[in-house]
């Protein structure tokens, strides 16, 4: 990727993130990550990596409330980043965080913790 795409990526992430600040659905979690954003080459599509704290349906309803919000999510980032296109925007549950921290707890389990010295 070069340095233009990685610097689009990142203004997207965050104009999106505070954009999904400003949203009043009752639909979304109260906790909300964008992990990343991928925009094509072309600026025609645009993968937008969030990680949802909470229960499955809770993730579940997130994701929809958020595709629900695509059409003025696009709309205010056209206003806010002076670009030609905005792309077609597309929401992606993220869990790597919560993953992450399930294979953290699993070696707490495993590994025991350093040994005291005696005395």
């Amino acid at each position: 990727m070069n340095r233009r795409m990685a610097r689009l990526n990142g203004l997207f992430q965050e104009q999106i993130a505070e954009l999904i600040r400003e949203l009043r659905d009752p639909r979304l979690a109260p906790i909300i990550s964008i992990t990343s954003v991928d925009i094509s080459p072309d600026l025609e599509t645009g993968v937008v990596n969030v990680s949802v704290f909470g229960e499955e349906e809770e993730k579940k309803s997130t994701i929809e409330a958020l595709t629900h919000a695509t059409p003025f999510l696009r709309r205010e980032l056209l206003r806010r980043i002076r670009i030609r296109h905005i792309p077609a925007l597309t929401f992606v549950l993220d869990e790597t965080i919560e993953e992450a921290a399930r294979i953290l707890a699993l070696m707490r389990k495993v590994s025991p913790g350093p040994e005291k010295p005696a005395g």
